[in-house]
């Protein structure tokens, strides 16, 4: 795969990190870095060149000519904490980082492209570390990564090397195809408590969202009326409660900030964002460091995803209450008393508790760093690590959520060919040939973590199949 400096999108890029595919740098591209550092090498001779002739942050306005200057750069940045990145994270970021060189922003030579991509297809992969990026350049691991690459990252190319939020970028790509297949396959859990809770489908109606065309509404109410057209069942209520009546309205937002995110990423995995910026014959210090536009569209999909997680565990209530089910309460089968999926709840509450604390904005926080020379900071890194840790409690919250839905449409005895000629028959057949029968009082655990992986199953066919909704096989 030729890495040209555009082109790439997040799921891509997720897909080569995966597959270890192996990349080179692309001809034009190589064109590009070699005039680019002949360019920046000569300006630095008439100029002061951020970096490179002179110091970092506050340090900026002490000029040095010390051949040692990069090196010296590089040991003392490549201070970080003791965690280290998982590898499919670093093997990504590398990737992404030579796609950005290839755009010829850096100033730096084609040959050190060359190096982390011969890292990249040997599987050599170095260990980087967290600490010390908050949004503004991942200037610790890029270190070590120059460090890592030895004498082909010289004095003049340190800086250059660690301009860049490519670690940053690498886990929101990941986040990214998570939350992205994780929100297709809420409209299918969705559906089945609608089933199990014999729900109102005028809530679907396209003269309901024609009303108000909000884009990620219309295209839930468009995908559930994919599943749910033709059920064959008569509605228990005129006016369902909040988790199926305002179900389009609330995971829309939630596929559009997902949509936001993956458009804000694509930008970034193929932008020149070095400081500064090597443009023709001329640099241009600047600050395209900052990742305030990805930490914003990662804050803005956790906020809207505690909102899905939110209304699930309303659904989870309706199901294990008899005034909205008409079964038995907590869906119990069995001896008098029995407590059925009582304890669903809890652990549903439990993971949104996770879901809602993951959700605050990082962005709310402040840093004054280097002598006052840098203060402010987006913490982009932070951001991406809470969006995958709400990823996973969330995927907790809508498997509780599917065990109590195929529970109650097993109770009430339906089938999955009582569901023809609706499409959501096959996803409850697949759900009811994965999941125990078992309705005695047991610990639920083992179907929780059933349901966690059919999640996994049903968001993986999505991503292959991303027009099909009529049948999971």
């Amino acid at each position: 795969m030729e890495l040209s400096g555009s082109g790439l999108t997040p799921l891509g890029a997720v897909a080569l990190g995966q597959r270890r595919t192996a990349v080179r740098l692309g001809e034009t591209a190589r064109k590009r870095m070699a005039e680019s550092a002949v360019a920046v090498a000569e300006i630095a001779q008439r100029q002061p060149v951020y970096g490179r002739t002179t110091g970092v942050g506050a340090n900026r306005d002490v000029l040095t000519a010390d051949p040692e200057h990069g090196a010296r750069l590089l040991a003392s940045h490549s201070t970080t904490g003791t965690t280290a990145y998982p590898a499919d994270v670093v093997r990504l970021g590398l990737l992404i980082r030579v796609n950005q060189l290839a755009t010829g922003g850096s100033g730096l030579a084609p040959e050190v492209a060359d190096a982390i991509v011969g890292l990249l297809n040997e599987g050599t992969l170095p260990e980087l570390h967290r600490g010390g990026a908050i949004g503004t350049g991942d200037l610790g691991p890029l270190a070590e990564l120059g460090l890592a690459l030895g004498d082909v990252v010289d004095g003049t190319s340190a800086l250059p090397l660690l301009s860049s939020n490519a670690l940053t970028l690498a886990e929101c790509c990941l986040a990214y195809v998570e939350a992205a297949t994780l929100v297709d396959v809420v409209p299918l859990v969705g559906a089945l408590s609608h089933v199990a809770l014999r729900g109102n489908a005028e809530v679907y109606d396209e003269r309901v969202h024609q009303a108000r065309p909000q884009p990620g509404q219309v295209r839930v109410a468009e995908r559930m009326r994919g599943l749910l057209d033709g059920l064959p069942l008569r509605p228990a209520r005129v006016q369902d409660p909040f988790g199926l009546r305002a179900f389009a309205q609330v995971l829309g937002p939630a596929v559009d900030h997902v949509d936001a995110l993956g458009n804000t990423l694509t930008i970034d995995v193929n932008a020149a964002a070095e400081n500064p910026l090597v443009a023709g014959d001329t640099v241009l210090h600047n600050g395209n460091w900052h990742a305030m536009p990805i930490a914003l569209a990662l804050d803005s999909l956790r906020l809207s995803l505690h909102s899905v997680a939110t209304l699930s565990t309303s659904r989870v209530a309706n199901l294990v209450d008899p005034d909205f089910s008409s079964l038995s309460r907590f869906l119990a089968s069995g001896a008098e008393a029995s407590s059925g999926v009582m304890m669903i709840e809890y652990v549903a509450h439990d993971a949104l508790a996770a879901v809602r604390s993951t959700a605050q904005p990082a962005t709310l926080g402040t840093a004054t760093l280097s002598r006052g020379a840098e203060h402010h900071a987006s913490f982009a890194p932070q951001a991406a690590v809470l969006t995958t840790q709400l990823l996973d409690a969330l995927r907790e919250v809508l498997a509780c959520e599917l065990v109590t839905a195929v529970r109650a449409i097993r109770l009430a005895g339906l089938e999955p060919e009582d569901l023809a000629p609706s499409a959501v028959g096959p996803w409850l057949a697949d759900a009811i040939a994965a999941l125990p029968d078992d309705l005695e009082d047991r610990s639920l655990r083992d179907d929780l973590e059933i349901a966690r992986g059919l999640l996994t199953q049903w968001g993986d066919r999505q991503v292959e199949h991303p027009a099909e909704t009529a049948d999971p096989s």
